[in-house]
């Protein structure tokens, strides 16, 4: 079965702590150093994307201000254009209605011209129709313009309405 070998026992032990010892100084400090290298690395990589983030919150911050700013400003400039729509519509409405209201007073005084022109022209007529109408009742020829200007006058007289 199993035999111990004292003599195996020990060259094992010093093999062992030769071979530990060899590696200590040839292989471990390198080891150690790669190791110590791996980690400053990852370490420095690590505060780089920390700084990043951090860099990128504040990105975002702006970015976030930005916005607001520019919602502000589209809102008062919607105000705004509201407000001039809202005074345009009054002064075009005013136009509007300044201009009716020169339309009906033109109107108007056409009106009256014409009901003027209409006037005379009937008071004519009746001048004319009372000169024949005296002339018939009268059976003589009268001075139509003598009499004319008679019938005148007294329509002058007469009312204006």
């Amino acid at each position: 079965m199993l035999e111990l070998n004292p003599g195996l026992i020990i060259w094992t032990g010093i093999t062992f702590f030769l071979l530990l010892l060899i590696l200590r100084t040839v292989a471990w400090k390198p080891i150690l150093t790669a190791l110590q290298t791996r980690e400053d690395t990852i370490r420095s990589s690590l505060d780089r994307a920390e700084e990043a983030k951090r860099g990128a919150e504040h990105i975002l911050e702006e970015n976030r201000k930005n916005l607001s700013r520019a919602e502000q400003e589209s809102f008062r400039i919607i105000n705004e254009g509201k407000s001039l729509a809202e005074k345009m519509k009054s002064e075009i409405v005013e136009k509007a209605n300044a201009q009716a209201r020169r339309m009906i007073e033109e109107a108007r005084e056409g009106i009256n011209r014409e009901k003027e022109v209409a006037l005379s022209e009937l008071r004519g007529e009746v001048a004319d129709l009372a000169v024949l109408a005296a002339s018939k009742i009268l059976e003589e020829t009268l001075d139509v313009r003598k009499h004319r200007k008679m019938v005148d006058n007294f329509l002058k007289e007469l009312p204006k309405s």
